[in-house]
């Protein structure tokens, strides 16, 4: 299965060195990635994205603003997207804001010290559950 990821920094965080981590594990998975940097706005992942016809958004933030920042590119991906794309967030996320941005549409959301396998294995069956659905 062959998957393009977009990875981003919403936002002001700057500390960008656990998703560089994901970002190699991911390509090591045989997945194409493209990294976009840190402080991006919702309006330029999504847009990145669909330029890019991105099957995986992943959103990394680490300065508690995640249930700010996080819905604002599910509603830019939903309202601009013509085809669903899964999104996944990572960072320092308290477990009750995993569960509720979990229920308005992210895939899975990943806190420090997650096994990269899983974040791979969890992308690819989230994808193949869209590309099913």
């Amino acid at each position: 299965m062959s998957l393009k990821v977009i990875l981003a920094k919403p936002g002001l965080d700057g500390h960008n060195r656990g998703v560089q981590t994901v970002a190699r594990a991911l390509r090591d998975a045989g997945m194409e990635v493209v990294y976009l940097g840190i402080r991006k706005t919702p309006e330029e992942i999504t847009k990145a994205a669909l330029e890019e016809d991105a099957d995986v958004i992943g959103l990394s933030c680490l300065s508690g603003a995640h249930m700010e920042l996080f819905p604002a590119v599910l509603k830019e991906v939903r309202s601009r997207a013509s085809r669903p794309v899964l999104l996944i967030g990572g960072g320092i996320i308290p477990e009750s804001d995993r569960a509720a941005l979990k229920e308005a549409g992210f895939h899975a959301i990943f806190t420090p010290g997650t096994p990269l396998s899983e974040i791979v294995e969890s992308i690819k069956r989230g994808v193949e559950e869209l590309r099913d659905a």
